[in-house]
């Protein structure tokens, strides 16, 4: 037995030998390796990346080049960087970023493309315009894209260089927005021999993770930069189309390569115990036929399916509920702490109703243009209450004296060297401390103060500089963005749409900024469903509510036999892979539907689970 369990777990072994054989400077050979769920494909990135550096770095480095790495998020990008202990060598980037590095500085053609993109999109307006009908809101909306390209076109001659941030929602005059960026890049690479020069002079070998979900233009892009430059450049794919989840990946990546690529597979899954192995390989039996199987140390695991009313009253008692029988059925009390189980949501407004910040969530939320900022914890309105107001609380309440002594001195304009040199430092020092005990009194109060009442409180005691957004509430008039103006929206509408979210923020309780900062922080024990791919926990959650989401793209409902094949099934069907592998432990789905009958004989009938793996009804 001992020998049969030796050659399972060595099944993979060979993988890493034929990725070292492609990387060569003088014979490059591209590859794509397919890697499914848990099969340790960043453990085979980064012996890529160490065989490099110990066969090649000389080499590279002699010519001053290096090796470029594209992840799918910053998180990855962070990883990989540390495993790998921050060699410069090894020159790790998001899609974005790396994109941007190769065409920042190119102004001169940046504004060309641009001339000739703008002018397109407002002569197809136009055309549109003149088949619609007049004074409708569609007609009002293309009239307005028509003036607001046409004021960008008229703007190109006096910008003198472009700017764009990865990072932020980019919203200046000279900023390019993201899709731009891998537009741009993807048709300099495809028609600029200067450009397919410069990326091969810099990066003989580049590898792409998650590539299933990279920009198709920019992969094209770089199949043509691999085809007219395979003597000098190395393109490595490593990805699964099964955990594909969002729309704008190369369709079929993978297949039909040249007949000169290496193609290989990773079979085992090393994170997901027997059972969840065997769920998702007949979640993708009908997409793929692609089977992993589980490495020799893997648990059995627990799945089970809840079956829910789609109307129920009370979803998150209904969630709880389900927690605390899975402690039962898996044998594992860490069910019933919250922390402990990380619930994925279909959406962040799901998230947002459970942890209890809705109200300050949803007002933010709704701005298109603040969007990225937003989720990323940057947007300067949240970062007031969540970077400053809060930790200053929570430093005064927690008896963190020097912890208040830097935020103060950090944040505060009553301690600033002008007003310490205008003032006497000691009456200074203790105006300061008496708008922290201002501040401290009234959110601790029982009134459970709102956020427009701590920002009265802050304003009137001077303890904070109030950003540039909230003084215009303060005053109860329209305010600024404060994130500047946005190249492809009309300014007077973004302002209002803008001044009206901040006031609706701004009536949401002072006590929802703890939950939303945890939230957006990574720290909670809610994430969405598409936010987790790459990651893994040792009990999982997943709550798949059609109606709550209110989305289109993902439909649990026919998914799990409602309508046939199509593009939302498909992609339904990959989201719930990638949800369910997840999992190292054991898996509680929890399914929000409008006939339980329905979806119970349909997943038993797909064989995904047995009658005693699915529950109906709220569990006792």
């Amino acid at each position: 037995m001992s020998v049969v369990l030796a050659e399972l777990d060595a099944a993979d072994d060979h993988v890493d030998a034929q990725i070292a054989g492609c990387l060569n400077l003088e014979a490059p050979r591209s590859f794509f390796l397919f890697a499914g769920a848990g099969s340790g494909k960043t453990r085979s990135l980064v012996t890529a990346l160490e065989y490099i550096k110990t066969t090649l770095g000389g080499q590279l480095r002699s010519r001053g080049q290096r090796v470029a790495v594209i992840t799918f998020t910053n998180a990855a990008s962070d990883e990989i960087k540390r495993r790998l202990l921050f060699d410069p060598l090894i020159d790790v980037r998001t899609i974005h970023s790396f994109a941007w590095s190769l065409i920042d500085g190119l102004s001169n053609d940046i504004r060309t493309w641009l001339s000739v993109d703008l002018a397109a999109d407002i002569d197809r307006l136009a055309a549109e315009e003149a088949k619609g009908r007049k004074g409708t809101k569609a007609s009002n909306e293309r009239l307005r894209k028509i003036a607001s390209k046409t004021r960008r076109l008229n703007d190109l001659p006096n910008i003198k260089r472009f700017v764009y941030s990865p990072t932020s929602d980019n919203r200046g005059r000279d900023a390019l927005n993201h899709s731009e960026v891998l537009r741009i890049t993807a048709d300099f690479l495809r028609e600029k021999p200067a450009m397919q020069s410069i990326l091969v002079g810099r990066y003989p070998i580049l590898l792409i993770d998650e590539s299933q979900d990279t920009n198709k233009d920019l992969v094209d892009s770089l199949f043509a930069v691999q085809a007219a430059q395979k003597k000098k450049f190395m393109l490595g794919l490593i990805g699964d189309m099964m955990q594909r989840i969002y729309s704008d990946g190369k369709d079929g990546l993978g297949e039909s390569l040249p007949s000169d690529w290496m193609t290989s597979g990773k079979k085992l899954n090393y994170r997901c115990p027997r059972r969840v192995v065997t769920l998702i390989n007949r979640i993708r039996s009908t997409a793929d036929g692609q089977e992993q199987q589980a490495w020799s140390g893997a648990t059995e695991g627990v799945v089970r399916l809840f079956l829910m009313p789609r109307d129920h009253a009370d979803k998150a008692a209904a969630e709880a509920a389900v927690a605390r029988r899975m402690a039962e059925i898996a044998d594992d009390e860490m069910w019933r702490d919250p922390k402990s189980v990380k619930t994925l949501t279909l959406e962040h407004r799901m998230a947002a109703a459970r942890m209890g910040f809705l109200e300050m969530f949803s007002p933010l939320y709704q701005v298109n243009s603040w969007r990225t900022s937003f989720l990323d914890g940057k947007l300067p309105i949240l970062r007031f209450f969540s970077e400053q107001v809060l930790p200053i609380v929570n430093a005064k309440v927690g008896g963190d004296a020097f912890g208040l002594a830097r935020l103060v001195k950090n944040y505060s304009p009553l301690i600033s060297r002008n007003a310490l040199r205008a003032a006497a430092g000691e009456g200074q020092l203790q105006a300061a401390n008496a708008a922290v005990g201002q501040l401290v009194e009234l959110c601790h109060s029982s009134q459970s103060p709102k956020l427009r009442d701590v920002l009265l409180c802050v304003a009137k005691s001077g303890l904070l500089e109030i950003p540039d957004a909230l003084k215009g509430a303060i005053a109860d008039a329209p305010t600024e963005s404060p994130v500047g103006r946005e190249n492809n929206d009309d300014p007077e509408d973004r302002q209002s749409e803008q001044a009206e979210a901040i006031q609706k923020f701004l009536d949401a309780p002072f006590s929802q900024v703890a939950p939303f900062s945890e939230y957006l922080g990574g720290q909670a024990h809610f994430d969405t469903h598409q936010g987790v791919k790459g990651l893994e926990f040792d009990r999982v959650m997943v709550v798949m509510d059609d109606a709550e989401a209110r989305g289109f793209l993902f439909k649990y409902e026919d998914l799990f036999g409602g309508k046939t094949a199509g593009a939302t099934v498909e992609s339904t069907r990959r989201l719930f892979y990638v949800t369910c592998s997840r999992a190292r432990r054991s898996l509680a789905l929890v399914a929000y539907t409008s006939d339980v009958a329905r979806v119970r004989d349909y997943v038993i009938g797909q064989d995904w689970f047995t009658n005693e793996e699915v529950v109906v009804g709220i569990p006792d």
